[in-house]
């Protein structure tokens, strides 16, 4: 079943509020940290963690930009994107701990045609990861090349 929206679909300025929530736990940061080969205690040390600013591990940022990226795609693009074309933006301005529970929310910041192909268009996406205190943990601006609604 496709839920995203196409090309025609987006508005500029439009505002999404995703559904998806997740608590976020010490075996996400762990598994995700290892099956990427990342040695950095900073993810894995907790005994090294207690010395540094933090105090205890850091969740693996590229794991907090994935599920961010992963709960707007039902709401999005799920069945009507044609790929990521890349990322302008990328922040980290808070950090994430086990046990934080998190939250996406999109804006629509552009949008146009796309000059090689007629079946679709770029579409600019701000994506925001929030935790539980409503801080904002996770910025990215992305352009993602959309379908346009098929022609019947």
């Amino acid at each position: 079943m496709m839920s995203g929206l196409y090309y025609e679909d987006f508005e500029i300025g439009a505002e999404f509020r995703h559904e998806w929530t997740r608590t976020v736990s010490e075996y996400d940061n762990i598994l995700f940290t290892s099956i990427t080969m990342n040695p950095a205690p900073i993810h894995l040390d907790a005994e090294y963690m207690k010395t540094q600013p933090a105090g205890r591990p850091l969740m693996n940022s590229l794991f907090t930009a994935g599920l961010i990226g992963g709960m707007i795609v039902h709401d999005l693009t799920l069945g009507t994107t044609l790929g990521n074309l890349g990322y302008t933006k990328f922040d980290f301005p808070k950090p994430v701990f086990a046990g934080d529970t998190l939250r996406a929310e999109s804006t629509i910041l552009g949008k146009r045609e796309s000059k090689s192909r007629t079946d679709s268009g770029i579409v600019f996406f701000e994506h925001r990861g929030i935790n539980q205190r409503d801080e904002i943990v996770h910025i990215a601006h992305r352009a993602g090349l959309m379908l346009k609604r098929p022609v019947e």
